[in-house]
C-alpha cells in the first residue's frame, strides 16, 4: 500500500515538472509572435548556408502546409489537435549557450529553423493503455501515466533551406553530444547528454535522438526528438513520456506518428 502511494506521489510530482517542463521547451503564449501562421523566421541557424545552396524543390504554400498536417484521421490512436500557444515560441526566444548547439534547441523544443516559408503545428497525445492486470492496482496507475505526447511541427522552405537545417542538426549532434544548455522563454533548460536512434522510414533524410534532460533536483529523464526532411519540407517531433519523466526510463518512439505525418507529404 505505501508502494503504491509512494508511486502516485513520485508520478504527480513529476506531472507538475512535466507541466513546467512541456511550458519552458514549448514557449508562452505572450512571447511575441510565434514561427508559424506561414511567416519566415528569424534565427540564425542554417541562414548562413541557405543562400549558397543550389535551388531545390519549391516550399509548400502556407495552405499546402495545413493540408500536408497531420489529422485525427491519419491516426488510429490517441487524439491530435492544433498545437496550444504555450507550444509555440518565437525562434528568437530560444538560446543557446554554445552556437554550434542551436540547431538541437531549436528541434526540441519544435522551432523550425533557417528562414522556412510556412510553418504549421500539430499535438498528439497517446490514447490510454489498458494494464494487463485489469484492475486498480499500482500497475494500473503507472499506465495510466505511460503516455506519449507529440509536438509535430512542418516547416517548408525554398532553395535548399530544408536541406540546411537536417545538415546542421546532424553537426551538431556530435559537437553537442555531451549535453548543452540553452533558454526558451527565459527559463534556463540543461540537456545532460544526446545520443543518436535508429532514425524512422519514409522521409529523404532523417535524424533520430534522445536528448537526457536534467531536471532542477538533479534528476534526468529522456525526450525523444527526430527531425526529418521530404522534399522542400522538414516535419519535427518531440516526444515526452510522463511515466519516463517520473522514472527515467527510455521509451520508444512513436513511429505510427511520423509513419502518418510523413505519408501525408507524398
Amino acid at each position: 500500500m505505501r508502494s503504491t502511494a509512494v508511486r502516485r506521489t513520485a508520478l504527480a510530482a513529476s506531472a507538475a515538472a512535466l507541466a513546467l517542463l512541456v511550458t519552458a521547451c514549448g514557449g508562452s503564449s505572450d512571447d511575441g509572435s510565434s514561427d508559424g501562421g506561414g511567416k519566415a523566421g528569424d534565427g540564425k541557424a542554417g541562414d548562413k548556408n541557405a543562400s549558397a545552396t543550389p535551388a531545390a524543390a519549391k516550399a509548400l504554400t502556407a495552405a499546402e502546409l495545413e493540408k500536408a498536417a497531420l489529422a485525427q484521421t491519419d491516426v488510429k490512436n490517441g487524439k491530435v489537435t492544433e498545437a496550444a500557444a504555450t507550444d509555440d515560441i518565437a525562434q528568437d526566444k530560444v538560446k543557446a549557450q554554445k552556437a554550434e548547439c542551436q540547431p538541437l534547441a531549436f528541434a526540441q523544443t519544435g522551432v523550425a529553423a533557417g528562414k522556412p516559408a510556412a510553418t504549421v503545428k500539430r499535438s498528439w497525445t497517446e490514447g490510454p493503455k489498458k494494464p494487463a492486470g485489469g484492475d486498480v492496482s499500482e500497475e494500473a496507475l503507472d499506465s495510466a501515466f505511460d503516455l506519449d505526447k507529440a509536438l509535430v511541427t512542418l516547416a517548408s522552405y525554398d532553395g535548399g533551406g530544408a536541406e540546411t537545417a537536417l545538415k546542421d542538426v546532424k553537426a551538431a549532434v556530435g559537437t553537442c553530444a555531451g549535453g548543452f544548455a540553452y533558454t526558451a522563454a527565459g527559463r534556463p533548460v540543461k540537456i545532460a547528454k544526446v545520443a543518436e536512434d535508429k532514425a524512422p522510414g519514409g522521409a529523404d533524410e532523417a535524424v533520430a535522438l534522445t536528448m537526457t534532460l536534467t531536471g532542477d533536483e538533479g534528476d534526468e529523464f529522456p525526450v525523444k526528438v527526430t527531425v526529418t526532411r521530404k522534399g522542400s519540407t522538414v516535419a519535427s517531433f518531440t516526444v515526452l513520456n510522463l511515466a519516463a519523466a517520473a522514472d527515467g526510463k527510455d521509451f520508444p518512439f512513436p513511429t505510427e506518428i511520423s509513419d502518418a505525418q510523413l505519408a501525408k507529404l507524398g
